[in-house]
């Protein structure tokens, strides 16, 4: 009775950190993904994430068998939890919001924990393929399709101050964009005015053209991109 007993808890253990291993590599792959980019939540945010969630996923199944509870209390509170550490990586900048990517990527990669901590090994070693996938390809994609969403800092001098703010308002009202940031620097016989733009590449690509174009502005310049992920 004593060895049967001992080999079905060494079972147990050994199914428990076989899940628990499993959800530690597949949180480190996509954490290894976004610590090459220079993410905010990199290698071991997204390792602890996922070890984390299949940790609480057996706890609520374990504690449920020897209390006789609800199996799923402790996991469903998994949810609300990682959704609190998403909205602290999205960062609020100049108007626009950043990290959106990346408190996305922790909600999936805690839903991965919780399908180790399950046993659906199958589906959670699909679900980081995907999302390698997604993160690597998709990407690329949207750089090359110039769809990304940038940040862009323009600089625009001009000889008056009102002939510089009323020509970038029609240029940007005809590509159906607006200032942010709007800072404006006045001499005599010279304007200068800074400002940022949110957009694609592509929209930028086409501002930049029209403000070039135009005879008002005798200098226009842009400062570096701040990506939106």
């Amino acid at each position: 009775m004593f060895q049967r007993l001992t080999g079905e808890m060494a079972l147990v253990l050994s199914a428990t950190i076989a899940r628990l291993l499993v959800a530690a590599v597949l949180g480190g792959m996509i954490g290894l993904e976004r610590e090459l980019r220079h993410k905010p939540a990199g290698l071991r945010t997204n390792m602890f994430i996922c070890f984390g969630a299949a940790m609480f996923t057996l706890l609520s199944d374990e504690l449920a068998v020897v209390h006789l509870g609800d199996h799923t209390r402790i996991a469903a509170q998994i949810i609300p939890g990682i959704g609190f550490i998403g909205a602290g990586s999205i960062l609020h900048e100049r108007g626009s919001v950043t990290g959106l990517t990346t408190a996305a990527t922790l909600f999936v990669v805690a839903s991965i924990g919780m399908a180790v901590g399950g046993g659906l090994y199958l589906t959670a070693v699909f679900a980081t393929a995907l999302i390698l996938l997604a993160l690597a390809l998709l990407g690329r994609l949207e750089q090359h399709l110039k769809l990304r969403s940038v940040v862009l800092v323009y600089e625009v001098s001009g000889s008056a101050t009102d002939s510089v703010v009323a020509e970038l308002n029609r240029v940007l009202d005809a590509e159906k964009q607006s200032m942010q940031d709007v800072r404006v620097a006045s001499h005599p016989g010279q304007a200068r005015v800074v400002f940022s733009v949110e957009a694609s590449r592509r929209e930028h690509d086409q501002l930049d053209l029209l403000l070039h174009q135009s005879s008002v502005f005798s200098s226009v310049s842009t400062l570096p991109a701040l990506d939106h992920e």
